[in-house]
């Protein structure tokens, strides 16, 4: 049995008999967080599982630029927490076609209601490089997680997918590492040092 396939029987394990399972899929920037969440969807029964990505809750540019925080982008404190803490407690409550916001790298704009949770799928899981945050607010989500993954990767394997990912959004490589090293490795270090434990690491 595939990794993959040995998570996604955990938690078809641990959900026997609830009507709705939130999963909290937590790591660093570039860690895999995004992949996990696809690939334990298609593992899933059909039509039972939904992604809800906490990046949906990024705060607009425009935002960051008042706040003076336009720089570090990523941060925990550039994002909509409240709107998020919200939503996670009506994707609990498993109220019917709740509609959410995803961001899209492609333009660096949240689109809202891109997607829509219906009340009949079971498995929620949401994955964000702060949903195990083990500070406030943050870690008023504890509660609202059935159960938690942790996605780990080395510090020098997540440098390079971050390198790679901003060349495929255009950044030129002076750009990318400057960057890297002004915003995703503090963001990196905090994640890293500041979590609560998880059900689960990978």
């Amino acid at each position: 049995m595939s990794e993959i396939a040995h998570i996604a029987a955990t938690l078809f394990k641990r959900a026997h008999h609830a009507d709705r399972f939130v999963v909290g899929i937590a790591g660093p920037p570039g860690s895999g967080k995004s992949t996990l969440a696809t690939a334990l969807h298609d593992v899933l029964p059909e039509g039972a599982a939904a992604v809800v990505p906490m990046d949906g809750f990024h705060f607009d540019d425009i935002v960051l630029e008042q706040r003076g925080l336009r720089a570090r982008k990523g941060a925990p404190e550039t994002f909509d927490f409240a709107g998020f803490e919200v939503l996670l407690k009506r994707l609990r409550s498993a109220e019917p076609d709740i509609a959410i916001p995803v961001f899209d790298r492609s333009i660096e704009l949240s689109r809202a209601a891109a997607a829509v949770v219906g009340s009949d799928i079971k498995f929620i899981l949401v994955e964000g490089n702060y949903l195990l945050l083990d500070e406030d607010p943050w870690r008023r989500l504890a509660p609202l997680f059935d159960f938690t993954i942790f996605v780990d990767a080395p510090r020098e394997e997540l440098e390079r997918r971050l390198v790679e990912r901003w060349r495929e959004h255009g950044r030129s490589d002076a750009d990318a590492r400057h960057w890297i090293d002004t915003n995703d490795m503090p963001n990196i270090e905090r994640v890293l040092h500041a979590r609560r434990e998880a059900d689960l690491v990978i």
